[in-house]
């Protein structure tokens, strides 16, 4: 807590004066003889507040009475007199023992300050007596209170000194926790730690993370709105506005207005106040003055179940009231006993008090104070509950700390004297139960206790606070019966939430699953939506980027999930797949048959013109490259990968270097024979036509398997073709490998159209150039047609245009070259004869000449 020069400069006048003045502030105490001690600090009256450079001490007494100081001061009266006489839930507490209070009246901070000073006092002269005096026998052990933070935390600073246990009531600031600073503090209601966890869990269970923020201007309220600031940024809560609440005054009241109006304009609907109810007292009056409706009032334990707030004119107006309040128990008898003190001092006249005696009611009230307070009426809101549940439980606590230092528990208590600070240990160490609570500290000097979630309700003019839920910090937990909340909603109504009825307040709504958010401001909580594209998801909400998929998994715009990718294949039962197996096995009867056929007729002139022998080697060679095609279907295997594209090319290049070189007999016979004579008939009758189709087969060979133990074809998955569909298939189908295997195959068949070409004007039982080109440019545009596709599909269409076009190459070659030949063997035999193809050579021969 920070304090300007003349701050500080006032406490020290106020110590230097704390002698003099103890006296005085003794004499205007209440005071129970005991054998043992406690001082109570408590608010009995509200301090004149008048302004001045430094902060002097006015007489508690000329300000208005406060009837919650009135009310913890008597929780600690009904304890002590539980305890002394036997009547409370501990009857074998303190056997044989009497416990003795100081009421200071702590009406402000100075006050705080002088009382603690009246008993750090008697603590010196305990410590160090002064020649001559006796030390005195009715000092305090610990002291209990103050009421707030700002007037606790000087205090504690001073009583910690002298390591005098301090216990409050009140005092929730967190700062209060830090044992290095303030090492004799307890307290008995939460800190605000576990409250600002406990708002922060309410805010996110309804999803309000578009609120202001305010808070008073005293350490309570600047460490709740800083402590509530940094964690809001953790949980994704923006802070649309955030300011200071001073005291209201003629001076500052058209900046609260102006407070009231920047609030409206950033147009949230959850104002968080973090404060205590004495700034609140000026603040909500304005807010009523701008008819304000519809919003929800979130606020802290100081003032959520103060009447003072609620009795404020118009402020049920203002919208939903929902808080953190202390959890307590209705102290069993207490009621009563009030009663019993007002009906006591009611039979007194007010202007007889100061001359009543100490007798029987003067040992109730001891002083003529006591007499005026009692005689008051003051009704008791859950707020003067939870705070006296907490001063009766701070009693209890020291009761049972002095019970075990004075060893009642073996044989009575021993009579001795105890120094304030030997009951720390003790303090820290005592557990118990008040009203099946469970009351013990922590290393921090903190209670376990968590808060209760209440609501304001109203049955017609009468005000209620309505728990709805808790909330307890170990393990953090909130519960929140949201049926029992009467929701105040605007007049248009609509800003209900996701929990149908619960308002809105949020500064853009959430993103549907697959869609990501865009900042489109300072606050993270304000975003445009934007869809995830192909291939991510998102299957939450809040998430500034999409999720890619797996690998093998697929997902369109806007998905919140991703799909299994379509395996693509030529399935073995696929509709295609079956016309295709029929159709391969047609071709291979066919190549097979037509073997048969022409090894049958292998003597037969037409056999004999078509190759003779060679005919049975291509017709193999055809089979083989037909039956190539097998390893198109299914899933692909490393063997049909290695055998697929190999054993097409070699097959048919051996079935193309077979025609080749059968054109070139044919056209070296009918045209060239003549020219070079010697050099054509050597070249026959050494076995040429055979070393040459041997020798154009072994060097296609020879390219297939470099490139395949160069670059072995292997079974993969093309995961970047398709962005839904895997491609199963077998790698380097396009390889430089593979494309020099293609043009080996491709020059060959242009030099096999070239020849036959050259032969088109020969006798007509040699004459096969039509059907040759025919069946070789049917072979051209079938691998064209494949390759074009392949660029631009990989579906199991196109694997099925592959086949096709292996097929339709054996059987083009097989159409134009084989099938006339058969077919006169088997439906023209006559022209199966010598007689025939002499016929056609002199036919030739005379239309040459």
């Amino acid at each position: 807590m920070s304090m300007d020069v003349g701050t500080l400069w006032g406490w020290l006048l106020l110590l230097l004066t704390a002698v003099g003045s103890g006296a005085e502030f003794q004499r205007n105490m209440l005071k129970l003889q005991g054998d043992y001690y406690l001082a109570g600090f408590f608010p009995l009256h509200d301090n004149i507040r008048t302004k001045r450079e430094r902060p002097i001490l006015e007489d508690c007494k000329l300000g208005t009475e406060n009837k919650h100081g009135y009310h913890l001061a008597q929780a600690l009266r009904f304890a002590v007199e539980e305890i002394n006489n036997r009547t409370g839930p501990y009857p074998n507490l303190l056997p044989g023992v009497r416990l003795g209070y100081h009421l200071y009246d702590t009406c402000a901070i100075q006050a705080g300050v002088l009382a603690s000073v009246n008993v750090m006092q008697d603590q010196e002269e305990i410590l160090r007596p002064l020649p001559g005096s006796s030390p005195p026998d009715d000092s305090p052990m610990v002291v209990i209170g103050p009421d707030s933070s700002s007037r606790t935390m000087p205090t504690a600073v001073l009583l910690g000194a002298y390591l005098v246990p301090q216990i409050s009531y009140e005092a929730s600031n967190e700062m209060l926790s830090n044992k290095a600073v303030y090492p004799s503090f307890f307290r008995t209601i939460p800190s605000d730690t576990i409250q600002v966890s406990a708002m922060i869990q309410v805010l996110k269970r309804y999803r309000w993370t578009w609120i202001a923020l305010l808070g008073s201007d005293n350490a309570y309220g600047l460490q709740g709105m800083q402590s509530l600031s940094q964690q809001s940024a953790y949980h994704d809560i923006c802070i649309a506005y955030q300011s200071v609440l001073p005291r209201r005054t003629a001076a500052n009241t058209q900046m609260l207005r102006n407070m009231v109006d920047a609030i409206l304009r950033t147009n949230v609907k959850t104002i968080v106040l973090f404060s205590s109810k004495s700034r609140l007292q000026g603040f909500f009056p304005l807010v009523v003055e701008r008819n304000v409706t519809g919003k929800i009032w979130l606020g802290s334990e100081d003032w959520i179940a103060s009447a003072l707030i609620a009795d404020i004119p118009g402020i049920r107006t203002l919208g939903t009231f929902l808080g953190m309040s202390v959890k307590f128990k209705v102290i069993p008898g207490f009621g009563g006993f009030e009663r019993k003190m007002q009906e006591m001092s009611r039979h007194i006249d007010r202007s007889e008090f100061s001359k009543l005696p100490l007798g029987p009611l003067g040992e109730c009230l001891q002083t003529s104070d006591g007499y005026v307070l009692a005689a008051s009426d003051h009704p008791m809101d859950s707020y003067d509950f939870a705070s006296s549940f907490n001063v009766y439980r701070a009693v209890y606590a020291v009761a049972h700390a002095l019970h075990k230092k004075l060893g009642c528990d073996v044989g009575g208590c021993e009579a001795r004297t105890i120094n304030p600070w030997q009951l720390l240990p003790l303090l820290k160490k005592v557990r118990f139960s008040v009203g099946n609570s469970s009351m013990y500290f922590d290393e921090n000097g903190d209670p376990p206790t968590g808060y209760d979630i209440v609501v304001w309700l109203w049955r017609g003019s009468q005000w209620i606070v309505k728990e709805v839920g808790s909330y307890t910090p170990y393990p953090s937990s909130l519960t929140v019966n949201t049926s029992l909340i009467e929701w105040s909603l605007p007049a248009d109504a609509t800003s209900a939430g996701p929990d149908g009825q619960v308002p809105n307040s949020m500064c853009s709504p959430d993103c549907d699953f697959g869609h990501r958010r865009l900042q489109t401001g300072q606050h993270k909580c304000c975003f445009d939506c934007l869809a995830c594209p192909a291939a991510t998801f998102l299957n939450k909400s809040g998430a500034s980027s999409c999720q890619p998929c797996p690998e093998k998994e697929w997902a369109p715009p806007k998905s919140e999930k991703c799909l299994q990718r379509t395996l693509l294949f030529l399935a073995w039962d696929a509709p295609l797949s079956v016309a295709l197996l029929l159709l391969l096995a047609a071709t291979l009867l066919l190549t097979t048959g037509s073997a048969v056929i022409l090894l049958l007729h292998l003597d037969t002139p037409v056999v004999k013109s078509a190759g003779g022998r060679t005919c049975i080697v291509m017709l193999a060679s055809l089979t083989a490259a037909a039956a190539s095609a097998l390893c198109h279907f299914g899933l692909p295997t490393r063997p049909g990968c290695l055998l697929k594209q190999p054993l097409f090319v070699v097959s048919f290049a051996v079935c193309l270097a077979c025609v080749t070189v059968r054109a070139f007999q044919v056209v070296c016979i009918f045209k060239f024979a003549s020219r070079l004579p010697m050099l054509y008939d050597r070249w026959a009758k050494n076995h040429g036509p055979e070393y040459t189709i041997l020798a154009v087969s072994a060097a296609v060979l020879c390219v297939s398997v470099l490139r395949v133990a160069a670059d072995p074809p292997e079974p993969s998955a093309d995961l970047r073709f398709y962005p839904d569909s895997i491609v199963l298939e077998c790698s380097h189908t396009l390889s430089p490998g593979s494309w020099v295997e293609l043009a080996c195959a491709s020059l060959l068949s242009g030099l096999c159209f070239t020849l036959s070409y050259m032969g088109k004007d020969l006798p007509a039982n040699y004459n096969e150039a039509k059907c040759v080109a025919f069946s070789l440019v049917v072979y051209m545009i079938s691998w064209i047609c494949y390759f074009t596709l392949y660029l631009i599909s990989r579906d199991a269409f196109t694997m099925a245009v592959n086949v096709f076009a292996i097929l339709s190459s054996v059987l083009g070659v097989f159409g134009g070259y084989f099938l006339p030949k058969v077919y006169i063997i088997i439906f023209r035999p006559q022209m199966n004869t010598s007689a025939h193809f002499q016929n056609c050579i002199q036919m030739y021969t005379m239309n040459k000449q």
